[in-house]
């Protein structure tokens, strides 16, 4: 069983993302916030596997209590997806950038945002359908100049290669056509390049790929 909060200050909205969550056999929403720290204190006691996030919410808003749930230790199993009204919102690559496993837009489909919460709990989902490698490197633009590529020298050449392939938006199956290897053989290369440099998920890989310098915005494979 899977087990959701719900952080959202508009009670139609939660109330929503509730009946079709709880409609689910494999699903169940744990609890339901109003603010950021409303958010913060039931993640804290009910540790829930996935968190809807609102990213603008009152008290608290949703990325300073991304940060504070994905900078706890004691949360490190707590995966947070980030809610927005618009695809091109100017936080969204902030999100990703403060720990957000990654983000949808409220009007995604039904069986989209069903997809995306399984998914996210195997640190596989990233961006809302519809966003496009494009945005991803519009948002990379607006991040911070790329740090020292120190922590690249843990990764083989493969899975600098495979690193840089996630940094660019390619699923698994696409990484796995481009090396003309087995999906299988991707998807562990790409595990293994989360495990040697500490990323909670695919999101914080694409971050690292971007702020190590490995991928530069614009890049679009």
């Amino acid at each position: 069983m899977i087990r959701v909060l719900l952080a959202d200050d508009q009670s139609l909205v939660r109330a929503g993302f509730k009946a079709l969550l709880d409609a689910q056999a494999d699903l169940e929403v744990a609890g339901e916030a109003a603010d950021g720290d409303e958010a913060l204190r039931k993640v804290r006691a009910l540790r829930p596997d996935v968190v809807l996030m609102d990213i603008r919410m009152p008290v608290l808003d949703g990325l300073a209590a991304t940060r504070r749930v994905t900078g706890d230790p004691d949360l490190k199993d707590v995966k947070v997806v980030m809610l927005t009204t618009f695809e091109l919102d100017e936080y969204v690559f902030e999100a990703i950038r403060s720990g957000a496993s990654g983000f949808l837009v409220k009007d995604t489909e039904p069986d989209e945002l069903l997809r995306a919460v399984r998914a996210v709990v195997e640190g596989d989902a990233l961006l809302s359908p519809g966003v496009t490698r494009r945005l991803i490197s519009e948002f990379a633009a607006r991040s911070k100049e790329p740090a020292a590529a120190g922590l690249l020298t843990r990764l083989t050449e493969r899975e600098r290669e495979v690193m840089a392939l996630v940094g660019i938006g390619l699923s698994n199956d696409e990484i796995a056509r481009r090396l003309v290897v087995s999906p299988l053989t991707a998807k562990t290369h790409v595990s293994r390049t989360m495990v040697k440099l500490g990323a909670r998920d695919r999101a914080q890989l694409v971050v690292m790929a971007y702020e190590s310098g490995l991928v530069r915005p614009g890049w679009l494979g």
